[in-house]
């Protein structure tokens, strides 16, 4: 049956809704809250029924989520849909029970050609996160993971690459690592994400400074220019299914551990990478809170990476506070361009983890290399100017020609005293209420660090807002960030 969109101006909360006149749902042979197939041209979605008189016979009502998917005003087909296999598999798994590889399997073909509702894939989201996945589980959801997708092909013996998994503010190592590997003649083709739990991903970061949405053959001609490169992993197209995870992680802020370690190591797999130093930041407030916890994680992303032929440093490193002075994408790439430029007030922190996971990549790949000195000559700085402006940035910007939030707030130590402790925790949702990731120059910059002395009436936090709304909701959340002694 073809039918004429209508859009509704009325919004689901995020299912994906439409609605048919009665006399239309009677011919179709369906009833309300089945499913539906809908197809524009190429484009395929699958939405739910909902029925109405209020509608008129050889229209369909589009919720708004719906509509801005399907993107016409022209007539669009429609078709009833049975549920897809993968459904059950899913309610499987929310029942605790462990996925077979062909459950597995069934769930990931889904995704990628777009049969499950965006209410089934939250569901298995859900699941994951209550039920954990078994090693096995994880295993044959990295392989699933790495069946779809465009593979990036580099032919280079060495390709080394790094991963954090957040749970820190800041710590944007990988924009200082990248060049001082690729400028020591080591290739790193760097995929990132967007923020997930955090007020800013590398790509949210990197955004700031130049494009980061790139296919994989305009990935491998950057690369080929500066033997590095970084971009956001979903521009690339390897993974598609994951990608479809994280849109449902992202703003449930749920980060299972099984889904995050296929959803890492699929991506290393995919562009190709031989050696790779993966980071879990421990602490209190991090996304990893305990060392028995801590270990656990590094034994599994061990094991996978063994199967996938991946040689795997992890390390384990301390998150008790945020890395680095910027918090939020713009101030996070001032810190970067501080500590490549070799700036007096460039975060020390950040320098000092950045220096020290670089020249584990080389004890790694074997390359006699002090990742210092490369900082020090400047060989990093060009580097990156390098893979800015092979990404269609601009390679002259200066941090102070970053534009922040016009908004500001400066947050006072209530006495005189030391910096006994910092809630990373509610540093990075700070941040987020002032607006980050989404505007870039909002988030918070620490004056003061651990240990560090402060006297009554110091400012020891500054809040950046792109609006007065967002920085007036911020300042509702100032308390408890810091523990003075």
């Amino acid at each position: 049956m073809q039918l004429i969109p209508k859009k509704l101006n009325v919004s689901s909360g995020g299912p994906l809704i439409v609605v048919l006149n009665e006399k239309d749902a009677n011919e179709l042979k369906i009833h309300a809250f089945d499913r539906l197939k809908i197809v524009n041209k190429n484009k395929t979605i699958y939405a739910l029924l909902d029925v109405s008189s209020n509608i008129p016979k050889g229209k369909i009502g589009l919720f708004n989520e719906t509509y801005f998917k399907l993107n016409t005003k022209n007539k669009i087909k429609v078709f009833p849909s049975e549920t897809p296999k993968s459904v059950r598999a899913i309610k499987n798994k929310l029942e605790g029970k462990e996925l077979s590889k062909r459950e597995i399997n069934l769930i990931m073909n889904d995704l990628r050609s777009n049969e499950l509702l965006e209410v089934e894939i939250a569901y298995f989201v859900a699941a994951c996160y209550n039920n954990k996945l078994t090693d096995k589980e994880v295993e044959h959801l990295t392989k699933a993971t790495l069946k779809e997708g465009k593979k990036l092909k580099l032919n280079k013996k060495i390709i080394a690459d790094k991963h954090c998994i957040g749970g820190v503010p800041n710590n944007r190592t990988s924009m200082i690592i990248a060049p001082i590997i690729a400028a020591a003649g080591i290739t790193m083709p760097k995929t990132s994400s967007r923020s997930i739990t955090s007020p800013a991903g590398t790509a949210d970061t990197m955004e700031v400074l130049s494009k980061i949405s790139f296919s994989t053959e305009q990935m491998k001609k950057i690369i080929k220019k500066t033997n590095a490169c970084l971009v956001w992993n979903e521009g690339m197209e390897v993974t598609g299914a994951d990608s479809k995870l994280i849109k449902i992680r992202h703003p449930l802020r749920l980060d299972p551990a099984g889904l995050m370690i296929a959803s890492i190591l699929a991506k290393k797999h995919a562009v190709g990478a031989t050696h790779l130093l993966l980071d879990i930041p421990l602490g209190k407030n991090a996304k990893v809170q305990t060392k028995k916890e801590a270990r656990h994680l590094k034994k599994r992303f061990e094991k996978i990476s063994k199967i996938l032929k991946i040689k795997t440093k992890v390390i384990i490193t301390p998150a008790d506070e945020p890395i680095g002075n910027g918090v939020g994408p713009a101030l996070e790439a001032i810190d970067v361009l501080r500590i490549l430029r070799r700036e007096e007030n460039a975060p020390k922190d950040l320098e000092k983890k950045a220096l020290m996971m670089a020249d584990k990549i080389f004890k790694l790949t074997n390359t006699k290399i002090s990742a210092k000195n490369i900082l020090n000559s400047g060989q990093a700085y060009k580097k990156f100017k390098e893979i800015i402006k092979a990404q269609k940035g601009n390679p002259n910007i200066l941090p102070e020609n970053i534009p922040l939030g016009e908004y500001t707030y400066n947050v006072k130590a209530p006495k005189k005293g030391k910096i006994k402790s910092i809630d990373n925790r509610k540093i990075a949702t700070l941040a987020r209420l002032a607006g980050a990731p989404g505007n870039k120059g909002a988030g918070v910059y620490l004056h003061k660090k651990l240990k560090e002395k402060v006297n009554k009436r110091e400012t020891i936090l500054t809040i950046y807002a792109e609006n007065k709304e967002k920085l007036n909701y911020a300042k509702t959340e100032i308390k408890e960030i810091f523990e003075i002694s």
